[in-house]
């Protein structure tokens, strides 16, 4: 990716100190299990129901704005992707008379505390829609390359897409209205649901891609590639086979790995947000 040039967003907060939590029970197993099987989870309310009892963290957490001064490689890599975020989706807001809400994005090490309860660096990066945050704890990248061999900047740069994803489709109404739903569905049929909100913000990510090569021309060959690649990676046929051995389509949530590449593409390819209607609708944008 082409980023060099790029401003930083003014919408990062970094954390540091807030201590590592640790798990109560299940050992190391158990914990390479919640890896495996939590990643990209958008609400960490399920989360914290899996991981029970954690300890609350050790010190004093500071929070700073991040700047050129305070922040790794990786950090500024994510506040340059996340300002083209910012003008990506500012950009079709205005095409829906809407304005465009920026989120903030907190990069946090081991543990800090969000709007929707307690964030882990196990749980992998998050949208809270309580609080309007993205969460990340950038050693989740690292995470990425190691262990599903999925490597290059812009599988990165998806990750933080496909949260932002979440923050467009709260801002639209969509996740409310799957979330009201939620009382009334049995865990499989509410799965089912979840699986469409992911899927769609997988397309959201696709079509910033694409606005964002037509706006500023950040992309390099493979890029694509690369995305792909980490969709692939975090499909729920495959976390579930890492993580167990064998795969139960009841309990998917996120869609398979072909399911991600197709709506991320057809995100990419169109960059017509009309047509990431995944059987969840587009809330004020469809209006």
């Amino acid at each position: 990716m082409r980023l060099d040039d790029e401003r930083l967003s003014d919408n990062v907060e970094k954390r540091s100190g807030g201590g590592k939590r640790t798990l109560i029970g299940g050992g190391i197993g158990g914990v390479i299990v919640i890896v495996l099987a939590l990643l990209f989870k958008q609400d960490p309310n399920q989360v914290n129901q899996v991981l029970q009892q954690v300890q609350g963290p050790g010190g004093t957490e500071k929070v700073e704005q991040l700047s050129k001064e305070n922040a790794s490689a990786i950090e500024l890599f994510s506040s340059k992707v996340l300002a083209s975020t910012e003008d990506v989706w500012a950009n079709e807001f205005r095409r829906l008379n809407m304005e465009y809400e920026r989120p903030k994005m907190v990069l946090f090490e081991d543990a800090t505390t969000s709007g929707c309860g307690a964030a882990e660096s196990a749980m992998g990066p998050f949208y809270c829609p309580a609080d309007r945050m993205v969460y990340l704890d950038a050693t989740f990248f690292k995470e990425l390359e190691d262990r599903f061999g999925v490597k290059g900047d812009f599988a990165k740069a998806y990750v933080i897409a496909h949260e932002v994803g979440h923050h467009v489709q709260n801002l639209l109404g969509i996740s409310r209205q799957v979330q009201a739903m939620r009382s009334r569905l049995s865990e499989t049929e509410y799965n089912k649901l979840s699986v469409k909100l992911e899927l769609q913000a997988d397309f959201l990510a696709g079509l910033w891609a694409n606005h964002a090569q037509q706006m500023r021309n950040i992309l390099e060959a493979g890029d694509i590639e690369s995305g792909l690649n980490a969709a692939s990676a975090v499909g729920d046929d495959k976390l579930q086979e890492a993580a167990t051995g064998r795969v139960v389509p009841d309990a998917f949530t996120h869609g398979t790995s072909r399911q991600r590449m197709f709506w991320f593409k057809k995100g990419f390819d169109s960059g017509d947000l009309s047509q990431g209607d995944t059987g969840i609708g587009l809330g004020q944008a469809g209006r």
